[in-house]
């Protein structure tokens, strides 16, 4: 499997997490080809890859027993389409390479996931978690940053926090991220995110420096992680939106998607913004903005 998995993180340009999850997805199935139903009871020391011979025995019923099991045990209709996935995927590599002949999961459906609407932030909202940090000090003007940069921007966490300081153009209102996959796109910032940036460049050193070209820092000086991201967050939301869960960085994603379309902006627009490959992908906030709008109507129309 080690030809599979470097196939992945170089060719695929897999991250980390997600190469982790395809090998464990692999590491079950390859244990219930093995030992049947009786694998789900393994520890993961005991569970085993798919050897070459037994993919090749694997049938589609194999296959889709796998699933189901996979769903009787608690698992969501998202994860069984997960590890359908990395399944197609290890057969496709090995068909490429000459090692197999047939792939079984071409003849198996991902199982149908239901659609969750994303959680969006009111314009409210939004803005009393800007206002959030107090800025006498250099780590909430580079926590003010941070969110306004989110927000203004709809670029992912692990996109932030490794945003280089050369990738910003304070003047154009613009920085280069790299997002999924090794794949650079631009991102724009608003005259508010453009203004907090600048503020917090100013006072960056304050923080202290080793001497890395990464624009966020933490209190040391180091680069900042997606984690110590998503923390940040989480602590201005807890002071000033202490009825809302869950919210995290991803949360001012959708929002930022969700109030462009709001406004008029076009789906295609919003789908390069966001960096999705695919339309689809983009097509879910529609969905939210027309539930916003039936919300509205109902409580605006006295006869809704």
């Amino acid at each position: 499997m080690a030809p599979f998995r470097a196939y992945l993180e170089v060719e695929r340009g897999f991250s980390p997490h997600t190469l982790h999850a395809y090998m464990i997805d692999l590491e079950q199935f390859g244990s219930y080809l093995r030992f049947g139903p009786k694998a789900f009871e393994l520890e993961r020391e005991e569970r085993c890859l798919p050897t070459l011979d037994a993919l090749r025995r694997a049938s589609r019923n194999d296959i889709r027993a796998f699933l189901a099991h996979v769903q009787s045990q608690g698992s969501s209709a998202r994860t069984a389409a997960r590890k359908l996935a990395a399944i197609r995927a290890v057969y496709r590599f090995y068909i490429r390479t000459g090692a197999l002949e047939q792939n079984p999961s071409k003849a198996v459906r991902s199982p149908r996931l239901g659609r969750d609407l994303p959680d969006v932030l009111t314009i409210p909202e939004v803005t009393a978690l800007m206002e959030a940090p107090d800025l006498s000090g250099a780590l909430g003007v580079r926590d003010k940053a941070i969110l306004e940069a989110l927000y203004s921007s709809g670029v992912r966490a692990a996109e932030l926090a490794g945003l280089q300081l050369g990738a910003v153009d304070l003047i154009g209102g613009v920085m280069t991220v790299l997002g999924k996959r090794g794949k650079q796109r631009i991102a724009y910032l608003g005259r508010h995110a453009v203004d907090a940036l600048k503020v917090y460049l100013r006072v960056r050193d304050q923080l202290g420096n080793s001497g890395h070209g990464r624009v966020f820092v933490n209190n040391r000086g180091g680069p900042l992680t997606p984690r110590s991201i998503q923390r940040i967050v989480a602590r201005y939301v807890r002071q000033v939106l202490p009825g809302r869960r869950h919210v995290s960085p991803h949360t001012l994603r959708h929002t930022f998607a969700t109030h462009m379309l709001d406004a008029g902006a076009d789906l295609r627009v919003v789908q390069e913004l966001l960096g999705h490959e695919s339309l689809t992908t983009t097509q879910i906030y529609t969905h939210v903005s027309i539930d916003r709008l039936k919300q509205v109507y109902r409580e605006s129309h006295p006869h809704a």
